[in-house]
């Protein structure tokens, strides 16, 4: 690891940063990722341990794993956690209480995954298969188009999530709009053929997600931030975009951050790619840029493969940071997600800050059995 980066870590990475009635020791976030030690649905004492450690470690605020909101179809394991139910609920309030004697601040992240449910899954084996269009990312088999009534149903589950977040003590929340799941399928031309008020141009594609957003913003605080989380790319369509041109870009982000989104998580495979051409702005970048919001960077950040690679079994090696540093410190984005380093290595945020660069433990595919 190059002497730059270890010069100049904890100078970049520890500024202090604040958005609504929120402010966070250092720019280091934990990423949302899926882990299924919650049987049932309720997140225990390891789940609490198990972020406690990386708020301990220095990491600045913790975006849960994707929870999932109180709707028959919003899931498919019955592991997963939910964010409904006083028995779930009760068990959040200890995750956040953990988090915060540990020094840290955390969001839960909620999650519809619409199409991409599997038909006859847990938790709520019967519930339908259900998206924008019905339509899937990928295979022949169809679901159950939203009538207004469904839309109405699930708007109204994440605003009652994210009233819980507040009144369970967490210190934001967090709206899963990315990766091809539900709020992104009507975003998403391909699963979206709607012709009705939510379907059609961007304009109309993004009414859903905008309406959500907006309905979360009532339910909540005026300084209580609320995150989205948006991405390009889908699951197992790496190529796909919502948008080809920055204008297109700033069709949907427009009404999102009118709608009430303090902070845009922009989901990469690799950080450093840029977004559009004649320009090496990734996609927080343009984001920041476009929206005026503050925005969260990811994407294989410390580490030399993508998660696609890892996750097949190939071990990575910890890689140089010096690139999100210089981007960081020109203001390109605000804050950094860590995801897969931070499951290598629980201390990866203290160690950066403090410049320990050698002692950090890269990630291997073992660590995804264990909460480690």
């Amino acid at each position: 690891m190059s002497s730059s980066s270890a010069t100049r870590a904890g100078n970049v990475l520890g500024r202090r940063f604040s958005v609504g009635g929120l402010t966070l020791r250092n720019r280091i976030v934990m990423a949302p990722m899926t882990r299924e030690f919650s049987p049932g649905g309720v997140p225990g004492a390891d789940v609490a341990e198990y972020y406690a450690r990386r708020a301990a470690a220095e990491v600045g605020l913790i975006i849960t794993e994707g929870t999932y909101v109180d709707h028959a179809s919003a899931g498919t394991s019955d592991r997963v956690p939910r964010f409904h139910g006083e028995d779930a609920l009760a068990g959040w309030a200890k995750v956040a209480d953990a988090v915060h004697r540990a020094g840290g601040r955390i969001m839960p992240q909620l999650w519809h995954v619409g199409m991409m449910r599997t038909a006859g899954a847990p938790p709520v084996p019967e519930a339908p298969r259900v998206g924008p269009s019905g339509i899937p990312l990928e295979g022949t088999e169809r679901g159950h188009a939203m009538t207004r009534a469904d839309i109405d149903d699930v708007i109204g589950a994440f605003a009652a999530g994210a009233a819980e977040a507040e009144a369970r003590g967490f210190d934001g929340v967090e709206i899963h709009g990315a990766h091809g799941y539900l709020v992104d399928q009507f975003l998403w031309s391909r699963t979206n053929r709607r012709t009705d008020a939510y379907g059609g141009d961007l304009a109309s594609r993004v009414r859903f997600a905008a309406e959500l957003v907006a309905a979360c913003r009532r339910a909540v605080s005026p300084d209580f931030p609320i995150s989205f989380r948006m991405s390009q790319w889908k699951a197992g369509d790496y190529q796909a975009r919502i948008a080809g041109t920055p204008q297109e870009l700033e069709a949907v982000l427009t009404p999102l951050a009118e709608a009430g989104v303090d902070v845009f998580h922009c989901s990469t495979r690799r950080y450093w790619l840029p977004e559009f051409e004649d320009s090496d702005l990734n996609l927080a970048g343009w984001v920041k840029k476009l929206s005026g919001r503050p925005t969260i960077t990811v994407g294989s950040v410390g580490l030399d493969n993508e998660f696609t690679a890892a996750f097949q079994g190939q071990k990575g090696d910890v890689a140089d940071i010096d690139e999100l540093l210089d981007r960081l410190e020109r203001d390109e984005f605000d804050l950094v997600a860590v995801g897969r380093s931070l499951l290598g290595d629980p201390e990866w945020a203290a160690k950066v800050l403090d410049g320990r660069f050698g002692e950090l433990q890269p990630f291997g595919p073992e660590k995804l059995a264990t909460l480690h």
